[in-house]
């Protein structure tokens, strides 16, 4: 897959979010999220809908996620006009476990740029040798 410009802004924004979630700092990604933004994660029964709601579920998060190492898989940045999905799966390993993640950020432009309005994450099993896109 070729990148484009906005390919590889899109991954830049989500790595430099990552980057700053890993060393407990949600706020990386509060600041690329649109105020629209629906948000699911498999340690909550139900979506969290809109950005005041996701900063104060952050805010419990703050300063308890602790990161050192991490690999983004198999990205792909889908573009269509004012929308690019970003679809990924993220492996990361932390001071207390390894996890693996399916990701899927759903990005707006708008007057602020591209900002995300829907964000997916799900477990999912260590990466296994098959099929590559």
């Amino acid at each position: 897959m070729e990148l484009t410009e906005v390919s590889l802004q899109v991954l830049e924004m989500e790595r430099t979010a990552l980057d700053r979630w890993g060393k407990g700092d949600p706020d990386g990604f509060v600041e690329i999220c649109d105020p629209e933004v629906v948000y699911f994660d498999p340690f909550l029964p139900w979506p969290i809908d809109g950005l005041d709601a996701l900063r104060q579920y952050y805010s419990e998060l703050r300063g308890k996620i602790k990161i050192d190492s991490d690999e983004i898989l198999d990205p792909k940045v889908q573009v269509h006009g004012e929308i690019a999905v970003l679809t990924f799966r993220f492996d990361s390993r932390g001071s207390d476990r390894e996890m693996h993640w399916n990701a899927t950020e759903v990005y707006r432009l708008n007057s602020d740029g591209w900002r995300i309005i829907h964000s997916h994450w799900s477990f999912t099993q260590p990466k296994l040798a098959g099929p590559q896109s």
